[in-house]
This record gives structure tokens, C-alpha cells and sequence, in this order.
């Protein structure tokens, strides 16, 4: 019988004690950084050993921390897959401007520019719904993001973070019986997202990304770690571009960004890497995304051995039909979304078991990982999140007892 395995995106929800932890730690003058603290360092290691119990319980295959190594200061929030990085970069600062209603940049034709967060297509379109506290769309807590107001570099204190992460996840690792698992790092194209008041160019921007995070990628790789590489852009960006632009201009426009993150795990194992995919994981109607049959070959030129993708939404689920047409090369993996951050229902073990033949039909069993659509940590209730968890498990159990 060939097992299919299980893991998730990543972000798993935090415990009150981490969150409370996290909130009083002290934070140097830059108001962004977290200064040495002891009490922190003990509540994290007992809480990503607890995490990591917890998924060896449920029977996840390929397990990771959590990201609860993914700690903020209290200015900016209790943690984030991209605004963890913020307090591991020099060159960053408060500003006191808030970037997300800066006026909009309109892209001229055959030009792709960013614009802001509240001009993005779908925040427009349902501009009552989601200013509408009622709606039940959720935009997350972050209310503070710094600008790169000098060269942008990986800091002395994000190598120590990163190996504490690493040191922490493997002690956790060995004492419940796991052999491996992965951390999340963000993207340099995810990165190069906040405020550039330095470089004045978009390109040497992204540039200085790749050098920024190569570090941190291959920091978790000597560690003997799996690398997720986490970068909604690649899709995301597409919302946030006004006019919408042609799928040519996209594509090329993302390219760059795909090449960004090739150059940046240049030293990275292939067979250590693993990409994550999704259209942003706040709750709202997303009929803005792009479709995946537009960016599929972009997804397959990043340097990966696994693919993490939203699959389980009802706005991307009948996207596993694009795996009919896009070839997958014999040495990669998908690691579908399954279960979705964007319900609250918990899906039954038999639509599991149906998501995941669906995938292993087209491209084999034993190149399908099921997974999340996204990180389920701060986007829905723990109880709901650890009960899809395990209705993830036992659908695989059944899937692969009938493959």
C-alpha cells in the first residue's frame, strides 16, 4: 500500500502563554527589534516542543514549529510569516507613515507596478463588505510595517534567531520521534514588498532581498532542515496591480521574482527546498486572484522539490483540473491544500480522502503530500484548526488505502 503523507503550511495556532510572552518582551530603540530575553526563550522552547507533540499525536508526517519561532515585538504584532523578518533585517525603520493608504501608483501600459493595500482590485470592489466589521472578513492584526531607509541586510540577531529556531525544532523533533521537518522562511520578492525609501528602484530592491534572506535559507538547510519558502506575491501581487495588467506583463513582472528566489538558494539542496503558494490568507471573496493555469509554469521553474499550493478553497479547488495539462517533472512533489484556513468547517475524512485521489490519480501517489491551503494559525479558532488537522490524516489514511 503506498502511504500519502501529511504535513501543513506552516503557521499553527500559538498557545496564550507564547502570545502573552511574545507581548512583553522588551524591544530595542528601533522599536522593531526584541532584546535578549530569557523568560521568552524558555516559554518558546516549551511551546514549540508542545506544537510539535501535538502533530505527532495527530499523525503528521512532515512536521514543522509552528513558526512560533516567527515571534514579534509588541509594536508590530505576535507574529507573521512575512513581519517575523522585520526584526532580522538592518536597514529597516519606523517611519510613522502608514504605507497601506498611500496614494495608489497606477501602472502605465506595459508596466507592472505595485499599488496600495487599499486600491487592490478586490478590496474595491467589496469596499462596503470590507469595511463592514459585520462581514466576517478578516484582515489580520498588523497595523504597523517599517520602510528600508538604508541598504537592507540579514542581521547578527536574525542568525541567532534562525539557529535557535533550528536547535529548538530538532530537540522537539528527536523527543517525539520525528526524523525531520521544515521552517518557513519568506521570499526575497515578498520581502521587497514594504516601503522602499532607500534604493528608489524595483529592481535593485529585489536584488538586495535575495542577498538579505540567502542567509536564513541556508542557515535551515545546514541544519539538516527542509526549507519552506513562503511568497503569496507570486499570485498575490496580481490584486494589488491597477489597471489589471496582460498575463504577458504579469508573467514577466513575476519572473523576476521567480529568478530572485532561484539566485537566493543557489546553495540550497533541491531536495531541501519546498515553495509555498497561495493568494493570501485573509478571509474575503478573492475574485480578483489570478488563475493558477496562468502561473502553474512559472510555480515549476522555482529551484524545489516540493510544491505547496491553495487547493481546498472554494475559490481554487477546481484548479486541480490544471494538473492534467502541466507535466510534472518526475523529481517533484505537490503538496496540495486539502483542508482549508478559510472555513470554519471541518472537512469529512471521505472529501479528504476524494481531494487527495484526485491528485495522486494525475501525477502518482507517492508525489502528493497533502497539506493546508495556508497556515491556520491566526485565521481560524486552535480547536478547528488542530480537528482539520486531523480529519486531514485520517482522509489520507483512506486514500491510501484505496490507491
Amino acid at each position: 500500500m503506498t502511504t500519502i503523507l501529511t504535513s501543513h503550511a506552516g503557521s499553527l495556532p500559538r498557545t496564550p502563554e507564547l502570545i502573552a510572552a511574545n507581548a512583553s518582551r522588551p524591544l530595542a530603540e528601533d522599536g522593531i527589534t526584541p532584546l535578549p530575553d530569557e523568560d521568552f526563550d524558555a516559554v518558546l522552547r516549551a511551546a514549540v516542543d508542545s506544537v510539535v507533540a501535538k502533530q505527532r499525536e495527530i499523525g503528521i508526517d512532515v512536521p514543522n514549529d509552528g513558526e512560533y519561532g516567527h515571534a514579534m515585538g509588541s509594536a508590530l504584532n505576535y507574529g507573521s510569516w512575512w513581519s517575523y523578518v522585520f526584526d532580522r533585517v538592518e536597514g529597516l525603520e519606523l517611519t510613522g507613515v502608514d504605507h497601506r493608504t498611500a496614494e495608489p501608483v497606477r501602472s502605465a501600459p506595459g508596466q507592472v507596478r505595485l499599488t496600495s493595500f487599499p486600491d487592490r482590485r478586490d478590496w474595491v470592489r467589496f469596499r462596503e463588505a470590507y469595511n463592514d466589521p459585520s462581514a466576517g472578513i478578516t484582515l489580520g492584526e498588523q497595523k504597523v510595517f517599517p520602510a528600508a531607509t538604508g541598504p537592507v541586510s540579514y542581521s547578527e540577531t536574525g542568525r541567532q534567531q534562525t539557529a535557535r529556531d533550528a536547535e529548538n525544532l530538532w530537540a522537539a523533533l528527536r523527543a517525539h520521534g520525528y526524523e525531520g521537518g521544515f521552517l518557513n522562511s519568506v521570499a526575497p520578492g515578498s520581502g521587497a514588498r514594504i516601503a522602499d525609501d532607500h534604493y528608489d528602484d524595483v529592481d535593485a530592491f529585489l536584488d538586495a532581498w535575495v542577498e538579505v534572506m540567502r542567509p536564513e535559507y541556508e542557515a535551515i538547510a545546514a541544519a539538516g532542515l527542509t526549507v519552506q519558502i513562503d511568497d503569496p506575491s507570486i499570485a498575490e501581487n496580481w490584486d494589488q496591480i491597477n489597471p489589471e495588467p496582460s498575463i504577458e506583463d504579469y508573467v514577466a513582472f513575476t519572473r523576476k521574482r521567480v529568478e530572485a528566489i532561484n539566485r537566493a538558494v543557489e546553495n540550497v539542496p533541491t531536495e531541501q527546498t519546498r515553495f509555498h503558494l497561495c493568494w493570501g490568507s485573509w478571509h474575503g471573496p478573492h475574485t480578483t486572484d489570478i488563475e493558477l493555469k496562468h502561473i502553474a509554469g512559472l510555480l515549476l521553474e522555482i529551484d524545489a522539490r516540493y510544491y505547496s499550493f491553495e487547493a481546498a478553497n472554494v475559490r481554487h479547488e477546481h484548479e486541480w483540473t490544471v494538473w492534467e495539462q502541466v507535466q510534472l517533472p518526475q523529481d517533484k512533489v505537490i503538496v496540495p491544500g486539502i483542508v482549508s484556513h478559510s472555513t470554519n468547517v471541518v472537512e469529512h475524512p471521505e472529501l479528504v480522502a476524494q481531494r487527495i485521489e484526485r491528485f495522486a490519480r494525475l501525477v502518482g501517489p507517492e508525489r502528493v503530500i497533502a497539506s493546508t491551503d495556508c497556515g491556520l494559525g491566526g485565521r481560524i479558532h486552535a480547536d478547528i484548526a488542530w480537528a482539520k488537522l486531523e480529519s486531514l490524516v485520517e482522509g489520507a489514511r483512506l486514500a491510501s488505502s484505496r490507491i
